[in-house]
């Protein structure tokens, strides 16, 4: 068995290994050379120790319309009724500073909290559509086959025959209309 080189590539342009035998690849016993794919395959990264974005907290825009309230969107002061410069300054620095850090201060308070609840939820949810939804729908589509495949005898069995009789009948019908003025 021999493992590392394959016509002439260095080992180190393998994300592993690849092991060829005479008889073929070992997971592939029947191929006689090693398949692209299997060569150009991609390790798998786990999805619990990937980099997070800690710039782009938000990368599917999931809150571009719905949370992103900026102080113009709240309060604003139509022309011809302005309040003094330093009370709407003071105003707008007060709604920003207290906006920021009383989410700051619910995050660090219920957010790992509520993480937990909706990593628990997901996981329920997951495992309820996986272990009994998709099971109970794919049994459903199972069992309800048998019964079109019944269903669709018994339409061509006695209704095909009835509706092809009766467009027979009304084949030689021909209506004309006329448009009196």
């Amino acid at each position: 068995m021999t493992s590392g080189y394959k016509d002439g590539a260095p080992e180190e342009d393998y994300a592993h290994s690849p092991f060829i035998r005479k008889q073929g690849n070992i997971y592939k016993p029947n191929n006689k050379e090693m398949d692209n794919d299997s060569i150009n395959e991609k390790t798998l990264q786990d999805v619990h120790t990937k980099e997070i974005d800690l710039v782009n907290r938000d990368p599917k825009h999931l809150n571009d319309d719905v949370v992103k309230v900026e102080f113009e969107d709240v309060i604003a002061e139509p022309a011809g009724t302005y309040s003094f410069d330093g009370v709407w300054k003071a105003s707008f620095t007060t709604f920003t500073v207290t906006k920021y850090w009383c989410y700051r201060l619910l995050t660090a308070l219920v957010g790992i909290p509520l993480a937990l609840v909706w990593g628990i939820f997901f996981a329920i949810l997951s495992f309820i559509h996986i272990w009994a939804v998709v099971p109970c729908v794919k049994s459903y589509l199972i069992e309800i086959h048998c019964v079109s495949r019944v269903y669709s005898i018994c339409v061509h069995t006695f209704c095909d025959p009835l509706f092809e009789a009766m467009g027979k009948c009304f084949s030689s019908v021909r209506v004309t209309s006329t448009k009196v003025v």
